[in-house]
């Protein structure tokens, strides 16, 4: 029997749902973008169960956008990142923060907020778990392109705190693939859609998802 599926890929190397039994939670903290939770799980322990208990940060989930333009430039934008105690180069990106807003439109509504672009094409680069073993944060990360600049004067939107000050600077794919493995990039949005950009790029774009696939 082949451990391979049609498409030569192993077989079940593929991310799935799964919950472990809960046998009780408690709210630690309710904050305005996000909530701690303490979960009593039961968990395997040899031939036997135990009860663990495991904090779990509630996210709302975001958007992040890579924006390639016709001369194969990626767009990033710099903003302060206070838990980090840096200013990072990241990719536009937005929260879930309109209940029944198809993420497509969100990641649309953010290039055009942050960054002054609109984009005439947009596909799925991938669905990522920013940090599994601590939070539910899903992020969907859209490749835009056909790109158009649009006035600063027909955006009605108000940067303020971290966003008051974003400069955006083009920087060639080839040469923010480089920068990544540098270790010169940092934010999880921007090195993982730079990275799947790349690989894309090489692959002619085909393959990419429609921008209404479900996240799995």
């Amino acid at each position: 029997m082949s451990d391979r599926d049609a498409r030569g890929e192993p077989d079940g190397v593929r991310d799935a749902p799964a919950k472990w039994e809960v046998t009780g939670s408690d709210r630690a903290f309710e904050g305005r973008i996000f909530a701690v939770r303490r979960d009593a799980v039961r968990m395997p322990n040899g031939a036997t169960t135990e009860i663990v208990h495991r904090d779990v940060i509630e996210h709302p989930g975001s958007v992040g956008i890579v924006a390639v333009d016709a001369a194969d430039r990626v767009l990033l934008l710099r903003q302060y990142r206070h838990a980090a105690g840096r200013m990072l180069w990241e990719a536009p990106a937005g929260l879930r923060d309109v209940r029944g807003e198809p993420l497509h439109e969100l990641a649309a509504r953010e290039l055009l907020e942050e960054a002054g672009h609109r984009a005439a094409r947009w596909d799925v680069l991938a669905d990522v778990l920013t940090s599994p073993g601590m939070s539910d944060e899903r992020v969907r990360i859209f490749l835009a392109r056909d790109l158009t600049e649009v006035p600063a004067d027909q955006i009605d939107f108000e940067r303020v705190h971290e966003e008051a000050d974003m400069p955006v600077v083009w920087v060639p794919l080839d040469e923010a693939v480089r920068k990544v493995l540098a270790g010169e990039l940092h934010n999880a949005i921007a090195v993982t859609g730079i990275l799947a950009a790349h690989a894309a790029r090489a692959a002619g774009y085909r393959g990419l998802r429609p921008v209404e696939a479900p996240e799995g």
